[in-house]
């Protein structure tokens, strides 16, 4: 599978982040676009559909931009067959590294307004660790209040720090991700 160009990826991550109040219209927002998204991803291919990241957690301030993960059976598939119906309804494919620059490479799809901003990021993951770690992570958060205020401290910091370095803002959450999802294993929480 061919690469995403790197200064198209580089791009991407100096593209500002800004951090607003939460919005009791991003659940709706999800939803309209859930839809969209099972109509366009064939049921044979589609395992699961969550909204995840801080848009999903009530209460908790976010980026914008609400983040889905769409688990697939398989993505040589997703290539083949979905990213031209996702194109086509406008989202901009990119074939990028879960971590790093290395595999596993995971089809991330961006939606934008008509302004250019960010409205929506899809990942499209083959089922794993990873994908049921994000979906605890938002669960444990959705659970306890006192977690989302650590994190929101944490997200509106890192935003100021790093305004323009989407890579850095990301990694600079990752002890905290881990801390609560050792946390959350450790308390077999659920």
């Amino acid at each position: 599978m061919a690469r995403q160009p790197k200064d198209r990826i580089t791009a991407l991550s100096k593209e500002r982040i800004a951090i607003v109040p939460y919005n009791a219209e991003w659940p709706k927002l999800y939803a309209e676009l859930e839809k969209s998204i099972k109509q366009l991803v064939p049921r044979r291919l589609m395992q699961r559909i969550s909204h995840i990241g801080s848009t999903a957690v009530p209460g908790l301030p976010a980026k914008p931009v609400i983040d889905i993960q769409v688990e697939v059976s398989d993505l040589e598939l997703v290539r083949e067959e979905v990213v031209p119906l996702m194109e086509g309804a406008g989202y901009e494919f990119i074939w990028r590294p879960t971590m790093g620059d290395d595999a596993p490479f995971y089809a991330w799809f961006i939606l934008r307004d008509q302004a250019g901003e960010r409205l929506a990021h899809v990942h499209m993951v083959e089922s794993g660790r990873a994908s049921a770690d994000r979906i605890l992570f938002r669960d444990y958060l959705r659970a306890f209040p006192e977690e989302v205020q650590r994190y929101e401290a944490l997200k509106l910091d890192l935003a100021k720090r790093f305004p323009n370095d989407r890579a850095a803002y990301t990694t600079n959450k990752t002890t905290y991700v881990n801390e609560v999802l050792t946390k959350a294993r450790r308390e077999k929480w659920r």
